[in-house]
């Protein structure tokens, strides 16, 4: 499984770093999605699954 981070439609609201901070961040200047880890297994997999469903902006998928 791969995060795919549409940062052109992310609003910063900073909910995927809530999920799992290990997978997600933010920048500094406008708060929009930093994926650390493009390729999560095991329990962050199941926190990108979760983090995916969770963002205000559709601004992350996945592709299996």
């Amino acid at each position: 499984m791969k995060i795919i981070a549409d940062t052109g439609r992310c609003v910063g609201a900073g909910q995927c770093v809530l999920t799992d901070p290990e997978v997600f961040d933010q920048t500094e200047d406008d708060g929009t999605v930093i994926v650390l880890v493009s390729e999560p297994e095991g329990e962050a997999a199941d926190h990108a699954r979760d983090a995916v469903h969770i963002c205000p902006s559709q601004a992350l998928s996945l592709v299996e």
